[in-house]
């Protein structure tokens, strides 16, 4: 054995221990509250307020090395505000980020211009290290509708620029939005190169559909990456469990300069799937089937430091291993955004999650991908919709998605197909809310899809009722092909799927008050850095008339 794959099982076996020490303390989930869990394990879960937070503050001026080698963001724009986020790390692929466990002050100014000659809103804010040393700056008192400038400042370093916009009123009669859609973005399996394509595109806003880091290990070279230049420290060789070790993963991903330069571009509006934490988890039932205590700190951690490295507002700020994402945007009239998370209240998946054909597990009324509670929440901000289209930025396919051209073909049991009475019941309530624009937006699956979202999924003919737009990855899945092995087998077998295309990129939406048109970028590489850009497919669907038609 090697001495990093010594490490590596050292580093295993105290990560172990410290769980289920943790477990030990915490028993049953109700305990798992921000106090219980601070008292088991102060790294998962301590807040400002108690312990550190009262220790000195850093001399910003101390800082010997740029602190924002992450980047900066914004995020969820509302008619009057933003979210502006940083998060100081000199040495980010260190636990610390390469500072002390002190207090830092960051100062930030938000300017109509790109050269802050008019400056509009400045204030300053504290950089707690039990957060990670991240700032999340809630700016108000902004207009509506407007492209703003920001920037950071701590000590004598000053941040990257970035650019954001509010949206427009909440009643405003806006005729056009355009938005990316974004998934599933392995560090170790290529570049990020879509991103720098999508850094100079000209969207509004950007909708992160999960699986932003894979907790997956990821060797010295990078993976398919290849590195000859660096050589990536062996921590990153390992699962992530720690709260060091999620902490540290972002660092590495916000390291790439792609990355980077699209949240410095444009507001993003991000949700996770389940990479994030553990590969296909449910709730509190990880995805081996063990301890659910056990897995609650994981999760406790791996939700912390999400928080701490997305543009999110204090409302999402996690409580143990709880953490609301999903909540609700509005774009004037125009769009009503609904962003789900189909991961943490979901029964879990039938049939051992394999794939299966359906049956009265995947058609129990008991059983839900949401959660009661998100599902009465959506079913709510239907009725009360008054937008033209209603978008659901979601995670898992939501169409049914047959794998074979059997009489009764296997279903994947991780997505909607998996919860066909959950999906029924939201499609249903969709229809009882007189929705007529449902557009849905999904990651997951490393390819792009273009569904026409059926009344009754088992007869072509029937009513069409809405619209899912499926992103490819980023990365995830290497290169990918245009025709995957799949290919012909998934069109005959869903004759409600109109595109399917293997390769990585992006898709863009724009909304119209007549229609809304999907383009679907690709690159031809990722495994490579630089690879260009191009649009494999456009379609388009009509407001009031849904179904896709090619552009």
């Amino acid at each position: 054995m090697t001495p990093a794959a010594h490490e590596a099982a050292r580093h295993a076996a105290r990560q172990t221990e410290e769980l289920r020490a943790a477990a030990r303390h915490l028993g049953r989930r109700r305990f798992l509250t921000v106090t219980g869990a601070a008292a088991a394990l102060a790294f998962a879960t301590n807040l400002p307020g108690t312990g550190a937070a009262h220790a000195a503050e850093l001399d910003a001026r101390r800082i010997s090395g740029d602190p924002f080698t992450m980047g900066v963001a914004s995020g969820d724009p509302q008619p009057g505000s933003v979210v502006l986020w940083t998060r100081l790390a000199p040495e980010p692929f260190e636990a610390d980020g390469g500072l002390p466990a002190q207090r830092v002050t960051v100062s930030w100014e938000l300017a109509h211009d790109a050269r802050f000659g008019r400056i509009v809103r400045r204030g300053s804010t504290t950089a707690h290290p039990e957060f990670g040393h991240s700032v999340h700056v809630e700016a108000d008192g902004l207009d509506a509708g407007r492209e703003y400038h920001y920037r950071f400042r701590a000590g004598d370093w000053v941040s990257p620029a970035g650019r954001t916009r509010t949206a427009p009123a909440r009643g405003a009669a806006v005729s056009a939005l355009k938005l990316a859609a974004v998934s599933c973005q392995a560090y170790h399996d290529g570049y990020f190169t879509a991103y720098g394509h999508l850094a100079q595109d000209d969207v509004d806003v950007v909708f992160h559909l999960g699986d932003y880091l894979y907790e997956y290990a990821v060797n010295s070279a990078g993976g398919a990456r290849n590195y000859t230049d660096r050589v990536l420290p062996a921590h990153f060789n390992r699962e992530t469990a720690t709260l060091d070790d999620y902490r540290m993963r972002y660092g590495l991903y916000k390291s790439d300069p792609d990355l980077r330069a699209a949240h410095a571009a444009h507001p993003f509006v991000v949700t996770w799937d389940d990479h994030e934490t553990e590969n296909n988890y449910a709730d509190d039932i990880p995805e081996d089937g063990g301890s659910s205590e056990t897995f609650l700190i994981r999760r406790a951690a791996a939700y912390r430091a999400y928080w701490e490295n997305q543009p999110l507002r204090s409302p999402q700020q996690p409580s143990g291993p709880d953490m609301r994402l999903y909540r609700r945007l509005h774009w004037g009239r125009l769009a009503q955004f609904d962003i789900l998370d189909t991961r943490q209240y979901r029964s879990d998946q039938a049939y051992g999650d394999k794939a299966h054909p359906a049956g009265p597990e995947t058609d129990d009324p008991k059983r839900s991908i949401t959660g009661a509670g998100q599902e009465r929440w959506l079913l709510d901000g239907w009725r009360g919709s008054d937008a033209l289209w209603n978008v659901v930025p979601q995670q898992v396919v939501v169409s049914e998605r047959r794998l074979d051209l059997t009489e009764q073909p296997k279903l994947s049991m991780d997505a909607w197909d998996g919860y066909r009475a959950s999906r029924a019941r939201v499609l249903d309530g969709a229809a009882a809310a007189g929705v007529d624009n449902l557009l849905v937006l999904t990651g997951d699956v490393h390819v792009g899809y273009a569904f026409d979202i059926k009344k009754d999924f088992a007869d072509p003919d029937s009513r069409t009722v809405g619209t899912e737009i499926v992103a490819t990855s980023i990365s995830s899945g290497k290169d990918g092909a245009e025709k995957p092995a799949t290919w012909d087998t998934y069109m005959k077998a869903n004759p409600h799927l109109k595109h399917f295309d293997g390769r990585r990129g992006y898709v863009t939406v724009a909304l119209g008050t007549e229609a809304a048109r999907a383009d679907f970028k690709t690159v031809s590489a990722v495994t490579t850095p630089g690879a260009p850009i191009s649009t494999a497919a456009s379609f388009v669907t009509e407001a009031g008339n849904p179904g896709l038609k090619p552009a």
